[in-house]
């Protein structure tokens, strides 16, 4: 589990029970590595306060963002690993337009990160991004990535053609120490 201020990653197998009693299961179908929920709290009202259950998931990592309850939002997680040359893809989508635009992606994207970077050994994480998507290259941006090349109308989308985006970030780049 990774924990952020208002967002937890999750295993995708995980169950999450709600303080009504009932229990969900993240749906993955997807990005099997991850599932968005909003942060459910402890029976205390405190967030765990640790990092924990990293395990590998074949050639994924686990993880859900989540919310005060624990509600579920949408998917995240990384994968298409290169382990020679330390690289790894992140994906994520809040399906739940409510959500949109507070933050909780930011907050997984920069979770992700992070344990791509301190706990797997990467030294670059990437993605790609619809050139229509201003809110979420805004986002990424924010987080550390910038725009590495784009492939000029490659796909089709709402009766057109749309560039790909592609943005990167390196471990130099966001620790700042050049390892």
């Amino acid at each position: 589990m990774l924990v952020g201020e208002r967002v937890t990653l999750r295993e995708s197998s995980a169950r999450i029970s709600r303080a009504s009693g009932h229990s969900t299961t993240i749906s993955t179908s997807s990005w099997p590595e991850a599932g968005i929920l909003r942060c459910p709290s402890l029976s205390n009202g405190s967030k765990p306060s640790s990092i924990g259950g990293l395990a590998r998931a074949g050639e994924t990592v686990p993880g859900s963002p989540s919310r005060v309850d624990g509600t579920f939002i949408g998917q995240c997680g990384l994968h298409n690993f290169n382990e020679t040359s330390r690289t790894a893809e992140l994906g994520i989508g809040i399906g739940d337009k409510d959500y949109w635009g507070r933050g909780y992606g930011r907050e997984a994207v920069n979770l992700l990160v992070e344990y791509a970077f301190r706990y797997r050994n990467f030294r670059r994480v990437w993605l790609w991004v619809h050139a229509d998507n201003e809110r979420a290259i805004r986002a990424y941006l924010a987080c550390g990535f910038v725009e590495e090349g784009r492939l000029r109308e490659h796909m089709y989308s709402n009766g057109r053609y749309v560039d790909a985006v592609y943005m990167g970030i390196l471990r130099a780049e966001r620790s700042g120490d050049g390892t």
